[in-house]
């Protein structure tokens, strides 16, 4: 007999009650199945958010190191100039990916890291525009790098209730080819000035761009962990 009264909110009486005791049965397993999978789909959460913490933070120890040899030189660049630079990370990556090889002994997981911190470069000059002389220090660099930092984590929490993780079955390369795309979607949209009828904005896609790279990120490390266990 099926339970009526199986959905019933528990905060009714008539959740206790239980015409037979395999109603009782099958109202505890479906209980007991939804505390589990929601557990599961928490857990998932936890480690993806913490993955994602963790490879935003060696690339932020980057962006630190590179402030302090270079200073904020990167103000003078124009949102256009980045998008190249983004484009020459990106497509490298596809070459390495094709190739298989590299002949400047750099590999694809620290072009990865560079996509993002120019993204978050790119993301300050929308903001802000750009100078014609350096007129940024480390501080308040690594406060506007944390505060997009925090954006591109949060559109991940978003995505990724919505998708269900679905970037986790997905290959490293198709991560590279997405970005290629946002690249020359970003072209086209800064071809008409930064304007568009109905697309999302410059902003939008250089946020895409950073989070498909820490997946990128990620999946590497999973598969550098796997290799030496």
């Amino acid at each position: 007999m099926y339970c009526s009264h199986l959905f019933v909110p528990l905060a009714s009486p008539k959740v206790l009650s239980f015409a037979n005791k395999k109603e009782k049965r099958l109202f505890l397993f479906v209980l007991f199945s939804l505390i589990r999978t929601f557990a599961q789909l928490l857990k998932v959460t936890m480690d993806t958010q913490q993955q994602f913490k963790q490879a935003m933070a060696g690339c932020r120890d980057i962006f630190s190191k590179k402030l302090h040899d270079y200073g904020a030189a990167w103000r003078i660049m124009r949102p256009s100039s980045v998008t190249d630079q983004i484009f020459i990370k990106a497509n490298r990556i596809r070459s390495l990916e094709v190739k298989g090889v590299s002949l400047v002994g750099e590999g694809i997981y620290p072009e990865f890291q560079a996509i993002v911190n120019y993204g978050i470069v790119g993301l300050i000059q929308l903001e802000l525009g750009y100078a014609e002389t350096e007129d940024m220090d480390a501080k308040k660099a690594m406060e506007y790098y944390d505060k997009y930092a925090q954006e591109a984590l949060e559109l991940m929490l978003r995505k990724n209730h919505d998708y269900d993780e679905a970037w986790r079955s997905m290959r490293v390369s198709s991560y590279t080819d997405l970005i290629l795309m946002k690249l020359n979607r970003t072209k086209q949209i800064e071809g008409h000035d930064g304007q568009t009828l109905i697309s999302e904005g410059i902003d939008a896609n250089y946020l895409d761009m950073i989070n498909y790279s820490v997946f990128g990120l990620i999946k590497l490390a999973e598969a550098q962990d796997g290799s030496q266990n």
